[in-house]
């Protein structure tokens, strides 16, 4: 999942060397931390939220394929 979180934002940011992704796992669920450069923040959250609304939306599906729970904190 971590991966797939990496790769999207990279996609997204013009700074892709500073996109880092930090994994914490639980019990049954699994909590991913994106962080980025502060000039790219916009562009990974989208207008309105849309942008990460989306790549939430992409984690859960996986998530959910794999028998897993997942989120992601923007930071």
């Amino acid at each position: 999942m971590k991966e797939l979180i990496e790769y999207i934002a990279c996609s997204l940011v013009e700074n892709p060397d500073q996109v880092s992704v930090k994994e914490t796992k639980r019990e049954r669920s699994t909590i991913l931390e994106l962080s980025v450069a502060p000039d790219d923040m916009g562009k990974v959250i989208g207008k309105q939220g849309r942008i990460a609304r989306s790549i939430r939306t992409v984690l859960k599906a996986y998530a959910t394929k794999n028998n897993e729970k997942a989120s992601l904190d923007i930071v």
